[in-house]
């Protein structure tokens, strides 16, 4: 006798605010079950994991040891004057969160979705499209934090830390990584080739290039100021400023509040797309 399950019929008992936001049949208990594959998957690549920590290093270097040299001091978040390692090394660790995060969610996310076929073989468990969205945003996390973490510790023993404020710097770093993620995969189900991740390049490269990395915003001129001030990448780098200094205040809760309100919509979208995408 063959069974037939009902995908849209099929959810748990216990129906709350979530369900009103996401359409029945998702799910959303099962996530836990893809973060631990993906643990053990990435046990023996260890290497590709942990390598992409290595080039925003590779950059406070080279950037903040070496040419910060020439350069004698820069205004900090307060307008006081800082060391140019200590300008650029915040915003390298909010880089590290954003790359560690972006590249999990989509590159491999892309693979696993239209060449392993990884999701149509979950979905006939009692795996749902939210909980593989979830999961996968969820392990992109990890790894943003892992890289943020590492940097962390490098920036502690340079001594670039001048603030008691940074103990938050990990959980707003996590927070980063979850909405770069949560955009990431959302972005990834629109994808139809690799040709089309040439828009993720295009996207992350000037952001990390022109977000204040390496220079204030007053350098811009007034129009692109604006445009910068609303990038992800410039609210993660000026929270991350912020605490790694110890100039911290309400404004901060607006940088906080945009990345709650991307992880959400990111988490979401990318949860409606995966259903359409699988179940239909």
């Amino acid at each position: 006798m063959t069974q037939t399950l009902d995908r849209t019929n099929a959810r748990p008992a216990s129906v709350g605010l979530i369900w009103r936001v996401i359409p029945p049949g998702l799910y959303g208990r099962k996530a836990s079950m893809l973060v631990e594959r993906s643990a053990m998957v990435n046990q023996r690549a260890w290497f590709v994991l942990v390598g992409g920590a290595f080039e925003p290093l590779l950059f406070l270097w080279s950037l903040g040891l070496g040419f910060g040299q020439m350069v004698s001091s820069v205004a900090g978040p307060d307008g006081q004057p800082i060391s140019y390692a200590a300008f650029v090394a915040p915003a390298l660790l909010a880089a590290s969160a954003m790359n560690g995060a972006v590249y999990d969610a989509t590159f491999n996310v892309f693979f696993k979705f239209k060449y392993a076929k990884l999701y149509d073989a979950m979905l006939t468990t009692p795996m749902g499209p939210l909980d593989i969205a979830i999961g996968e945003i969820t392990w992109a996390l990890l790894r943003g934090g892992l890289y943020s973490t590492g940097f962390i510790c490098v920036m502690l023993g340079m001594g670039l830390v001048a603030s008691p404020w940074a103990l938050l710097v990990l959980p707003a770093a996590l927070l980063v990584a979850f909405a770069f993620a949560a955009v990431g995969m959302a972005a990834t189900t629109f994808m139809r080739s690799w040709q089309d991740f040439d828009l993720v390049q295009l996207a992350v490269l000037p952001m990390f290039l022109f977000s204040t990395t390496f220079y204030p915003l007053s350098v811009y001129p007034g129009w692109l100021q604006v445009v910068v001030s609303w990038t992800p990448l410039y609210h993660a780098i000026e929270l991350m400023r912020g605490l790694t200094l110890g100039v911290v205040g309400w404004g901060m809760l607006w940088h906080v509040a945009y990345f709650a309100v991307l992880a959400a919509a990111g988490t979401v979208v990318a949860a409606r797309r995966l259903g359409k995408l699988l179940l239909d």
